[in-house]
């Protein structure tokens, strides 16, 4: 009995054991299953998909890769307001960023009349809110800004903010435009108000654009009205060339250059694509014109609207003149009307030479008129034409009058003094043959107009010649300043201000650096310009001492500008020791003022003697002011 009752109560504890077993293990089950349900469906409410949750008894693992660090911690906050904070063990890993491809950040920034959109993707840590402060502030309070941008939580590539920088810049000027940003890239497209504008506009910004942003520029203008519509095509023994082309549609532009290129036009040539042209032929006219003249072997054939001039070499055999000039005249459209001249050789006059008229236009702007003109009335003429056109003070005339000259000397004399006005400098001449027109320019398209201006005041038959040379530094439209104006500009810039060095040595102080800068920006675009740093001290010390000191110093100065992009090659440098004080050296105020470095011109070369006497012969009255000019100081401070 006994024992039955202890296996009955053993019995009975071992099954109350079993069961609080099964009732602990479901009890830890459901537990685990709704910590998990729990957490799971708050982390898909915060969209974090990317978080694992697992459960082990009472413990929850978190695990997973997380975006970020502060993804990871926002996770645990997550699961901490679910269950208890000490229950969560964190498994979960950080994205590593320095492993992740970053996104292509770029932003296409459309401009017009109804305001400006922003497009793109930017690094998160682009300041936004300033960029539309910026876009608005150069669009005006009116306009419309759209912001478009998405952001990626990326680090900002390099170059992104010289890039976003300069575009910004760039689209102030622009108010119907596309600019496209990315890291180390601009590209601007555009359109502008004239050609002139254009040409300004890449100019500036080729400038403005810094060394870590590559610069793309599509800018168009709206084609010009070309009047006379004119191409002249010279085939002579130095090769052929364009003194003027136009065309009225790329088709046409790229038949008339691939004729010129087949009659023998080597390297580059443009021809000007605009409106005004007398006919759809034109294209026809001027290939078969130019094929006409490579038959003939060389010299210039001009279309002036519906006029032709054909002027053969001098010597050419007629019978092939005649031929060729005959198969021009049936193959040219209607329209055109051909003049063709094959040149005999001159008779001069055996005492005197061939008769001539020159105009010469100095980089000062000083006129001289020589030779022989017609007329009284020619020679009144000619030189209140050129006083009208270069100033009362600029022209002096040295012209003779000789009667026997044709009656079509005015016209020529005129016209080639109309030719010189679109110079820079140059020289015309006239002659029974031909007017010569040659010189440098700032306008590119003077050749093409003077070679209209000739075709129209000469008449078909009339030869002329023309050797102008386009340099950019002579471009008003380009802004670029003259030599005179750069050094004024530098005083400008420098002001109040100075170059400063350490104390007895050519070592550049810190402070000069922005100084520097500024001044390298401005040399940049005076380009290559006669300059002379002039270093000077003040009167402490040995005299050899403080003159070495002052070329060391201007050294110093010219190679900080090389080192800045700037060419220095046309640069003297010199150092003047204490010789050249500008205040009394026996004050402390004084003595500062005498330490420091000035910009000056070196004066050009004076006028060759043999051109000096020749002016002395002409005009006895000019020359002691001819000579008292070339004595006298040049002002360049």
């Amino acid at each position: 009995m006994r024992l039955s009752s202890l296996f009955i109560t053993a019995g009975a504890f071992l099954g109350a054991a079993a069961l609080c077993l099964v009732a602990a293990y479901f009890s830890v089950r459901m537990i685990e299953d709704s910590s998990v349900i729990g957490v799971r469906a708050e982390l898909d409410r915060e969209a974090m998909t990317w978080a694992e949750v697992d459960a082990n008894g009472l413990q929850l693992f978190m695990a997973g890769t997380a975006p970020t660090e502060a993804d990871r911690f926002r996770a645990l906050t997550v699961a901490g307001r679910v269950v208890d904070a000490a229950r969560v063990i964190d498994q979960i890993n950080v994205e590593d960023r320095n492993n992740a491809e970053p996104p292509r950040f770029s932003i296409e920034i459309l401009r017009n009349d109804g305001g400006v959109q922003l497009i793109g993707l930017v690094p998160a840590e682009t300041d936004r809110e300033q960029l539309i402060a910026d876009v608005t502030a150069l669009a005006g309070e009116d306009a419309q800004i759209s912001d478009l941008l998405d952001a990626a939580d990326f680090p900002e590539p390099e170059g992104w903010s010289d890039s976003l920088r300069f575009a910004l810049t760039a689209l102030r000027n622009l108010p119907r435009s596309k600019v496209s940003v990315e890291a180390g890239r601009v590209a601007v497209k555009a359109m502008t108000e004239s050609d002139g504008a254009r040409r300004r506009l890449e100019a500036d910004l080729a400038r403005r654009a810094p060394d870590t942003v590559r610069l793309a520029l599509d800018l168009s203008a709206p084609r010009p009205v070309i009047t006379p519509f004119t191409t002249r095509f010279v085939l002579g023994e130095n090769g052929a060339r364009f003194d003027a082309c136009s065309a009225d549609t790329e088709e046409a532009r790229d038949r008339i250059l691939a004729a010129a290129r087949a009659a023998g036009l080597e390297g580059k040539a443009t021809c000007t694509i605009g409106l005004g042209v007398p006919t759809r032929s034109w294209a026809e006219a001027v290939e078969t014109g130019i094929a006409a003249l490579a038959e003939l072997g060389g010299e210039s054939i001009t279309f002036s609207n519906a006029d032709v001039s054909l002027i053969a070499t001098m010597g050419t055999d007629q019978a092939l003149f005649d031929r060729v000039v005959g198969e021009l005249e049936n193959a040219l459209p209607e329209v055109f009307a051909l003049q063709a001249l094959l040149p005999e050789p001159p008779e001069a006059d055996a005492n005197e030479g061939p008769p001539e008229f020159t105009a010469t236009l100095s980089p000062e702007g000083q006129v001289q008129l020589r030779g022989r003109v017609n007329s009284e009335l020619t020679r009144t003429t000619a030189e209140s034409y050129a006083k009208a056109s270069f100033g009362s003070e600029s022209v002096y005339t040295g012209a003779r009058v000789d009667e026997d000259l044709p009656a079509s000397w005015a016209t020529r004399v005129l016209a080639a003094l109309e030719s010189l006005a679109k110079l820079a400098n140059g020289t015309v001449k006239v002659t029974p043959e031909s007017v010569s027109v040659m010189g440098n320019t700032g306008n590119q398209n003077a050749g093409a107009e003077i070679a209209g201006l000739l075709a129209d005041k000469l008449g078909g038959t009339q030869n002329f010649d023309i050797a102008v040379v386009y340099q950019e530094k002579l471009d008003p439209t380009l802004g670029i300043p003259s030599p005179e104006e750069c050094v004024t500009q530098i005083r400008q810039i420098i002001g109040d201000r100075k170059i400063t060095f350490e104390p007895g040595s050519a070592t550049l102080d810190l402070s000069a650096k922005d100084i520097l800068d500024e001044v390298a920006e401005l040399l940049k675009i005076c380009g290559d310009i006669p300059l002379e740093v002039q270093g000077h001290t003040d009167s402490q010390g040995r005299e050899s001492m403080n003159q070495q000191l002052s070329q060391d110093r201007a050294q110093s100065v010219v190679d900080a500008l090389r080192a800045r992009r700037v060419l220095t090659a046309s640069y003297a440098v010199r150092g003047y020791g204490e010789a050249q004080p500008i205040a009394p050296n026996d004050t402390e105020e004084g003595r500062e003022a005498n330490r420091r470095i000035e910009f000056k011109l070196i004066p050009s070369d004076p006028v060759p003697e043999e051109e000096t006497a020749l002016e002395a012969s002409d005009d006895p009255a000019a020359a002691p002011e001819d000579d008292a000019a070339e004595d006298a100081p040049v002002e360049q401070n």
